[in-house]
């Protein structure tokens, strides 16, 4: 069954069809590193992880890279505002963007790429740009005639017909049109020690030469598929397209695949605007990590969702209820309830092909979560065929399900008395209705492995 994504390019679903058979490689648009990333910026990077997962589930040998931007105007901007070395100060930030993308349980790329160790890659493609006519100097920099590519904003269906071709000078820089995009920018003052020697002048990269530089380096000329969120598809990977292709003589990419925006308040999530969340903000709200990685697979990579703490509390809900199950499946020797030709309609779903005709459909993780549920649900599947099944299917959703196995089996029937306690102390919380408090005390239980779930009789512990 071939896998089906819808490509930005061309606006429509297409059959993928690799560059080499059995193999893919994916590039995506990593993190600008001058401070935490927000949760939006979390949902696409779990975008990038299922796409990774679908690949290798469907048996393909996957190269994964992801670039990190520790080069750029905010990072060198923050290190001055912190009197800190830009290294230092963006080594930091990774890391901590490393640290989320692991509770949220996203595979590690293969290839996790620094923008600062590849400026002689940049400083070569600017080069041959400039030899191409393709690229030209100004007062502040170097920077790339769209004029000069007639194809460019294809993607972003951007005609240059309507551009008026003129050149703009002021005290900082002169160009050729209001378009035109900075490859290279000249050495001043703000910029300190954050600058490279090259033929066409002493400076640093522009943005989005780094990840064209980096990707063909890493990935070759022409790439299977590269990721971002739908706000880089202008200008950044416009750009990258024109000076890519420009520089090389090839098509860049052949499949391009974008994340929706995370709003908040019905406004777009974003740090310029200072409506985000972090990580660490939705675990002091009670949220767990592995629960807002699956509310996020509740809804279509490419649709845009609404933030509320109201819907991410209602999902973790359903999240637990979903751990839950499976323990109980673990727990039992089967849940036939009632004889199988009794109920011949059920028993001719075959999930595994559902499962793949539905992430093999453009990722489609809404439809996935809601086969899981229908599986649970389905009385006429045996407990070991349902285990074996969701352990399969979480390969690809990335739920814990198999480390959630793997403790139930490795743990006796004592319940720590430290546990018990702060399970007394939560539910002593909710009877006095201080919610805040219940639901960071049901965070700390989790996060020592184990699920509280409420009943009419009270509580109960359960090792996770």
């Amino acid at each position: 069954m071939a896998i089906k994504l819808y490509n930005t390019l061309s606006g429509k679903k297409e059959e993928f069809e690799p560059l080499k058979p059995g193999f893919v490689g994916i590039y995506n648009c990593g993190p600008t590193v001058y401070d935490n990333v927000h949760i939006g910026n979390l949902r696409t990077f779990v975008m990038y992880d299922i796409v990774r997962r679908v690949f290798e589930y469907d048996g393909y040998h996957v190269t994964q890279v992801v670039n990190i931007t520790d080069i750029d105007d905010k990072t060198i901007k923050k290190s001055h505002a912190e009197n800190i070395p830009i290294s230092k100060l963006t080594r930091h930030y990774e890391n901590l963007f490393l640290s989320d993308i692991e509770f949220l349980n996203i595979l590690p790329p293969h290839r996790l790429l620094r923008a600062s160790e590849y400026i002689q890659s940049m400083i070569e493609m600017i080069s041959n740009l400039l030899e191409k006519s393709l690229a030209y100097p100004t007062r502040d920099g170097i920077y790339f005639s769209i004029g000069m590519f007639k194809s460019y904003g294809e993607m972003a269906h951007i005609k240059l017909d309507a551009e008026v071709r003129e050149r703009i000078q002021n005290d900082e820089y002169e160009k050729e049109n209001p378009r035109d995009f900075a490859l290279w920018k000249f050495w001043n003052s703000d910029d300190g020690q954050v600058t490279w020697e090259a033929p066409f002048g002493k400076g640093r990269p522009g943005w989005s030469i780094e990840c064209s530089a980096m990707a063909v380096e890493s990935l070759g000329e022409t790439l299977d598929i590269h990721t971002g969120g739908i706000d880089l598809v202008f200008p950044h990977h416009t750009n990258e397209i024109a000076q890519s292709e420009g520089a090389t003589g090839k098509k860049f990419v052949n499949y391009w695949l974008h994340g929706g925006f995370m709003n908040i308040e019905d406004e777009k999530m974003a740090k310029s605007k200072g409506n985000f969340l972090k990580l660490n903000d939705l675990e002091s709200s009670g949220i767990s990590p592995l629960a807002f990685r699956y509310w996020l697979l509740t809804s279509h990579y490419r649709s845009p969702v609404n933030f509320t703490l109201e819907a991410l509390k209602a999902s973790q809900t359903a999240f637990i209820r979903l751990i839950e199950a499976f323990l109980d499946l673990s727990n039992s020797e089967s849940n036939v309830l009632e004889h199988i030709h009794h109920h011949e309609e059920n028993n001719k779903i075959n999930y595994a092909l559902e499962f793949e005709k539905s992430i093999f459909d453009d990722f489609n993780m809404p439809e996935a979560i809601a086969l899981v549920w229908k599986l649970i649900k389905n009385p006429h599947v045996e407990a070991p065929e349902k285990i074996e099944l969701l352990l399969d299917f979480d390969t690809v959703l990335g739920l814990g399900l198999s480390n959630v196995l793997e403790m139930a089996g490795n743990q006796g029937d004592a319940i720590p008395k430290e546990i018990v306690a702060l399970a007394e102390t939560r539910e002593e919380a909710r009877v006095s209705k201080e919610w805040g408090k219940a639901d960071a005390l049901r965070v700390e239980i989790e996060k020592r492995g184990y699920v509280v779930k409420d009943t009419d009789e009270g509580y109960k512990l359960k090792r996770v």
